[in-house]
């Protein structure tokens, strides 16, 4: 039966299409024929069954538009997993260049994986961060300054199939040389080029083989620091703070490579150097204020601290003044000083504030705290901290936090802090009704 029937079909579909041919001419039969043919769209926008526009790529997206520099310095390591959203060119005003990037895995993968790309492949970190959550690396390697901020981010509303988390990364970087060049190789005010602030008008450079102290105008890097710090700086360095660094034979030390470094991470030994240096320029008139250094034949304090340790009347002074935890002031467990660890907020603010206030510490607590500074948390500062902490909040606008750090509701204790930000706390010392800031020190001096 089935025989029969597939012929007559075969001859119906072949008197049909004889009919179109023969009516091609009447109005619907062309209406019928442009309904069988093709969509003209098909033609421009050729896709694979099942596969739309926004599969062009393997990621399922579509590639990304921006590209890296063709000068992108081909040192710094890239993550793997991220994609590059934006891209900031340097100025005639600033000569660093930023890169956003995001990525979907875990800030913890990526701080790993920048801090063994850094440390296996020799460059010199200035900073790094203290957890593996968040935070930024400052690396150096050559002639090449680089930053890597890491943030993690929040998805509120993630697409189908996405991650709820992803995180943000910055890759800032700016050639060292610019950092590293001489006054003599600095533009000068009203240059495309020029970069900071302009010198006062009565400022003499000084040639380096007579000047004996490195002055605030002869810090290239300056313009590295927070712009509310700069002039702490300045007036630290006129007053000679950090001339006691080339004292001390530092051959490290930024102060004999005409650089400051302000976002170099401050160890122990250089706060307590400076701080007895800032203490005693300030009070340069009434020595009953002055912090006496330590003789070298005085029993050492600290097993890791000795007579020959340059900094040891330093740190010994401290000591013997009680105005640092030791053995002396009956803390029987700080029997090491570290003193090339870095310092904490919490150890400047507890170091700092008895100078300023030159009495016992309050009685405080950790409720007393969070009440006054408000700080979220407020639970991971040391008990021997937390009496400095709330005495400096007593000190009103004159505080070191607040001047160091600015508004926050983060103290972050345990973090470490950088050489700008403990200029900042060294530039006044006293409390809000009485004492003295290094400007006003340097004027008395002036006069002298």
């Amino acid at each position: 039966m089935l025989l029969f029937k597939r012929p007559a079909v075969f001859l119906s579909l072949a008197v049909f299409l004889t009919s179109l041919t023969a009516c091609a001419n009447v109005p619907t039969a062309k209406n019928l024929e442009q309904s069988l043919a093709a969509d003209p769209r098909l033609k421009n926008n050729p896709t694979v069954l099942g596969q739309s526009p926004a599969d062009k790529s393997p990621s399922g997206q579509n590639e990304p538009s921006v590209q890296l520099p063709a000068d992108f310095p081909k040192d710094i390591p890239i993550y793997p997993n991220a994609k590059l959203e934006e891209i900031t060119p340097a100025s005639a005003t600033d000569n660093r260049v930023l890169t956003r990037w995001l990525s979907s895995e875990p800030s913890n993968f990526i701080t790993s994986f920048y801090r063994n790309q850094f440390q296996s492949n020799n460059w010199q970190i200035l900073q790094q961060p203290t957890d593996d959550v968040e935070g930024t690396f400052e690396v150096r390697r050559n002639d090449l300054l680089v930053n890597v901020s890491i943030q993690p981010q929040s998805v509120t509303n993630p697409a189908p199939n996405q991650p709820q988390t992803s995180t943000l990364l910055k890759i800032e970087y700016v050639p060292n040389s610019t950092a590293t060049s001489t006054t003599n190789n600095v533009p000068q005010p009203g240059d495309s080029q020029f970069i900071g602030p302009v010198p006062p008008a009565n400022w003499v450079t000084q040639s380096p083989s007579t000047s004996e102290t490195p002055t605030a105008q002869e810090f290239s890097d300056l313009n590295k620091a927070p712009q509310q710090i700069q002039q702490y700086i300045q007036d630290l360095a006129a007053l000679g703070v950090f001339s006691s660094d080339t004292a001390n034979n530092k051959t490290n030390s930024p102060t004999t490579t005409n650089q400051f470094e302000p976002g170099k991470i401050i160890t122990r030994r250089e706060y307590a150097r400076w701080l007895v240096t800032a203490n005693n320029a300030m009070y340069a008139n009434n020595p009953a204020k002055q912090i006496r250094p330590a003789s070298e034949s005085v029993q050492p304090t600290f097993s890791d601290v000795s007579r020959q340790d340059p900094d040891f009347p330093a740190i010994q002074g401290l000591a013997e003044a009680g105005l640092i935890p030791s053995p002396l002031s009956g803390d029987s467990t700080a029997v090491l000083f570290r003193p090339d660890a870095p310092l904490t907020r919490e150890q400047l603010v507890l170091w700092k504030v008895p100078l300023d206030t030159r009495q016992a510490l309050p009685t405080a607590n950790l409720e007393a705290v969070k009440e006054t500074w408000g700080f979220q948390d407020a639970g991971k500062i040391d008990p021997k901290s937390l009496r400095a902490v709330l005495a400096d909040f007593q000190n009103g606008e004159q505080s070191n936090i607040r001047r160091v750090f600015g508004y926050t509701t983060l103290f972050q204790p345990k973090k470490p802090v950088t050489r700008a930000e403990a200029a900042a706390a060294l530039w006044y010392f006293g409390t809000q009704g009485e004492g003295i800031s290094a400007n006003e020190a340097l004027k008395l001096k002036q006069t002298r």
